[in-house]
């Protein structure tokens, strides 16, 4: 069982089988943040917010540590990652089946630490998502499964400042050629901001996934 907090705007428009939208807040942050997107979306999704399970101290919270030393500089907890991750894909299961949401209309969001994560677990639950939006976050090749599925339909949209001091815009600009070798459908865009969502960038997701409902 995931044992993760999370917060809920159910569907404005009322129906049988909703679409499902879940959201994965950043590093250091907790589920109220992207929760503030929620009335701003298409209301005939049932959207979810999750807490990442590492408390941080006071209203924090991360997905997996991020660590500092001499040694080896910044590095990430890949284990805790892993762990989130297969936390995030036991929840989907257990939200789609308590809301009887439309399995075939499952949209990931994410914000970078949670950005990150969306990726991943796309590759490690193949098809448990139809739609992944990775706001200001990358592929972590660190993060992926042996070998990646060829049967994989998700789509995939991407953004990032192109002034991130927290995430260099050359991590994001990676994931382009990467995702294309594989034969995904990926869009792309870059913003003049720093480690955020500009209004623009926002109009622009909420227009790729109306597509896609």
């Amino acid at each position: 069982m995931s044992d993760l907090q999370y917060l809920v705007r159910p569907p404005k428009r009322v129906a049988e089988n909703p679409p499902l939208l879940v959201l994965l807040h950043g590093y250091g942050s907790n589920e109220q943040d992207l929760f503030s997107f929620a009335e701003e979306l298409p209301d005939e999704f049932f959207i979810i917010s999750a807490q990442a399970p590492l408390p941080m101290g006071g209203e924090s919270y991360a997905w997996y540590s991020i660590n500092f030393d001499d040694k080896n500089g910044k590095f990430s907890d890949l284990e805790q990652a892993k762990e989130s991750i297969d936390k995030i894909a036991i929840f989907i299961d257990q939200i789609k089946t308590k809301y009887n949401t439309n399995s075939n209309k499952t949209f990931l969001l994410g914000f970078s630490q949670g950005a990150i994560l969306s990726y991943s677990l796309s590759f490690f639950y193949p098809n448990k998502v139809q739609n992944v939006i990775a706001l200001s976050g990358y592929v972590n090749e660190e993060l992926l499964p042996k070998t990646i599925s060829k049967d994989i339909k998700t789509e995939y949209y991407g953004s990032h400042g192109s002034v991130d001091q927290v995430l260099p815009i050359e991590w994001a600009r990676r994931n382009k050629p990467f995702l294309e070798s594989l034969g995904f459908n990926y869009d792309y865009y870059e913003y003049p901001v720093g480690h955020g969502v500009a209004p623009q960038n926002f109009y622009s997701f909420k227009k790729w996934i109306e597509k896609r409902l």
